[in-house]
């Protein structure tokens, strides 16, 4: 099982209690992903959402071209995967580890069974998730700003 206190370091989670935490340990499973290892592929099933204990993961697509574009690498704290499970789909980017990653993952089915038993803590998870979304939209907002006014 999955130690609490590893939780309260993942952005998702900070703002959950002990009893909520001590609920998310027993559902999550442990990951180490070595170095190059992809996590999973662009149209892949999803297995769940994933959250980075240490390490990095690049996100990353495949352009109708053919080439590989970045769309983000993410580091320890952070979270990943959370858009194919609320939108119930397969994965749209691919991930894969640009460090040794050590990554806890909370399964889909896992995840839809707390949103029905226990959906003040869910509530807190989707919270959190929508607000970190918001903050890369307004980020990205601003650098393309950027990029037009500079161009």
């Amino acid at each position: 099982m999955v130690k609490p206190e590893l939780l309260k370091q993942q952005v998702l989670l900070q703002d959950i209690d002990k009893a909520g935490l001590a609920k998310m340990a027993k559902i999550m499973q442990q990951f180490t992903v070595k170095k190059g290892e992809p996590l999973f592929k662009e149209s892949d099933q999803t297995q769940g959402f994933w959250l980075i204990v240490s390490g990095k993961i690049e996100i990353s697509r495949v352009t109708a071209d053919g080439w590989r574009q970045t769309l983000v690498v993410l580091p320890a704290g952070h979270f990943f995967g959370e858009l194919s499970i609320l939108e119930n789909r397969k994965h749209v980017a691919s991930a894969v580890a640009l460090d040794d990653t050590e990554l806890l993952l909370i399964p889909k089915e896992e995840f839809e069974k707390l949103m029905n038993e226990d959906c003040a803590l869910a509530l807190i998870i989707v919270k959190k998730i929508a607000i970190v979304m918001s903050k890369n939209l307004r980020r990205m907002n601003d650098k393309f700003l950027s990029a037009l006014i500079s161009y």
